[in-house]
């Protein structure tokens, strides 16, 4: 059984962007008509026409362009208007949508009273007109819902063998077969299923089986996903962690048994809370493994302390904008909403068994310095591309995805020669370069030194010998944009007293910017 709704491009447009589907509408994808309202069609305009000559056909077409998130964003009622009706919905493409009719059939007592029943409920749920056809297979039942037909079982190679070839939505083979001098899709499944795959190939031998009445694939329902969050409301507002934390057992145990009963398991935890005086509060916690409902309690115990006494919490020197933000009342209501699950068979130990428990009891302990001072408190340092050691480096906070802001792959031209450098300062310090005069050393247009280093200073303390260097390694980026520009050059150093830096020259002066073990 097929739901189908009539130019739902320009039905979608009208329910999102207020487009009057009543008035000569033509939705374009690649400069042509993919669908148009009935006014349109009554002037001409067809699917497949040039955008021109749709125009010419009806000066006063409204033109809008095709855009399939917005069709499935509103169809998305339609289906859960169908629920509501019969389980089971598998959507087919925005605008249509398919059950199994045998469900519905027996219910409402016949396939077409069950027809009935849905295109009224879609009417007065969705103000949404649409048709259902019923047939043997989904290709067939589109078809039949195009003209709100209900095909008798066993009858969809007869209700099929009067059709033009175009509804197979294969222009060139369409073309090809009327060529050949078959009209029909009578005709086309007449042909031998093996001759047609050897002399036309997969795609054609796909589409002979649509012909003669048989499904692509097998129907495979949608089904509704369940509403796993749990809520607790009190009476008696939360304001102390001892009783916050009996709560967020009771809360967390009851989260994992409606997981386990859908043999689901949590790796990403949202928590809720709603103040005596409707102050909302959110925040989601990421575990690389499963969740138990230990470790589901643990987290929303400490994010219950962090919430409620975390404004006593200061780091020493931080000002008030260090502190989170503290609740203005008692809680009263609590939320858990698991916003990553997965099939608890996903997850399995590794080769030579589970996490060590030190790292699970570091994690926990940076969980809850995060619960205190909020989740930018302890960040990780995450690799990835770039052409100095100050790009290649990303921090994120603890327990987020590991991304790196740029991709490691690319030659990234310039990027310097391994081994990486061991301290990668936060702020260039300043630096002098001198030869063996006592000259400083400059570096001209062409990338040529005026001399070979022979002492540095750093910053305000004497200057040592250079035993060693290297370079230089230049990066002149972003010179389309003025303000974002960098044109510098890097050098790596040696000096006598053991340490080996990376020099960089810019803007007409030296700078360290990282220090080598």
């Amino acid at each position: 059984m097929v739901l189908w709704c009539p130019d739902w491009p320009v039905t979608a447009a009208e329910i999102v962007d207020g487009v009057p589907a009543t008035a000569p509408v033509a939705v374009l994808h690649a400069n042509r008509v993919i669908a148009c309202s009935t006014a349109a069609r009554a002037d001409g305009v067809h699917p497949g026409l040039r955008r021109r000559e749709a125009q010419s056909r009806c000066p006063g077409l409204t033109v809008v362009d095709h855009d399939p998130s917005r069709d499935a964003r509103a169809f998305e009622p339609v289906v859960t208007a169908v629920e509501q009706i019969v389980a089971g919905v598998e959507v087919l493409r925005a605008g249509a949508c398919m059950v199994a009719a045998r469900g519905p059939a027996r219910y409402f007592g016949g396939e077409d009273r069950a027809a009935e029943q849905i295109v009224e409920h879609v009417a007065q749920s969705c103000e949404v007109e649409c048709q259902v056809g019923v047939a043997d297979g989904s290709f067939a039942a589109g078809l039949a819902a195009r003209v709100g037909r209900i095909v008798d079982p066993g009858a969809s190679a007869t209700f099929l063998a009067g059709l033009p070839l175009r509804v197979l939505g294969r222009p060139d083979l369409a073309d090809l077969l009327r060529r050949l001098g078959l009209r029909t899709l009578g005709d086309f499944a007449a042909l031998p299923a093996r001759d047609v795959l050897a002399r036309f190939g997969p795609d054609a031998a796909l589409a002979h089986r649509l012909a003669t009445g048989r499904d692509e694939q097998p129907f495979t329902p949608r089904r509704p996903p369940p509403d796993l969050a749990v809520t607790a409301d009190y009476d008696d507002p939360l304001d102390r962690v001892d009783v916050a934390a009996f709560a967020a057992r009771a809360l967390a145990e009851q989260l994992h048994e409606r997981l386990a009963g859908h043999g689901l398991a949590c790796t990403r935890l949202g928590i809720d809370a709603v103040t005596a005086h409707g102050q909302e509060l959110h925040r989601v916690w990421r575990h690389d493994g499963v969740l138990t409902a230990a470790a589901i309690a643990d987290r929303l115990r400490w994010q219950l302390d962090g919430w409620l006494t975390g404004g006593t919490a200061r780091r020493p020197g931080a000002g008030d904008a260090a502190l989170p933000p503290a609740p203005t009342a008692g809680i009263i209501r609590l939320r858990l909403i698991p916003d990553g699950v997965l099939a608890q068979t996903a997850l399995q130990p590794g080769l030579w068994g589970g996490t060590g428990e030190e790292r699970a009891r570091a994690h926990r302990a940076l969980s809850r310095v995060q619960g205190l001072l909020g989740p930018e408190s302890v960040l990780t340092a995450v690799p990835g591309g770039g052409r100095s050691p100050v790009d290649q480096v990303r921090f994120v906070p603890w327990g987020d995805e590991r991304v790196p802001a740029r991709p490691g792959e690319p030659p990234w031209p310039g990027r310097l020669p391994p081994p990486a450098p061991a301290i990668v300062l936060p702020a260039p310090l300043p630096a002098e370069v001198y030869d063996a005069t006592g000259a400083p050393v400059t570096v001209d247009a062409r990338l040529t030194l005026s001399a070979v280093p022979a002492r540095l200073a750093v910053d305000s303390a004497a200057p040592v010998d250079v035993t060693g260097w290297a370079g230089p390694w230049p990066i002149d980026e972003r010179w389309w944009a003025p303000a974002e520009a960098r044109r510098r050059a890097r050098f790596q150093v040696a000096l006598a007293d053991g340490s080996a830096l990376l020099i960089a020259r810019a803007d007409g002066r030296w700078v360290v910017e990282a220090i080598y073990d």
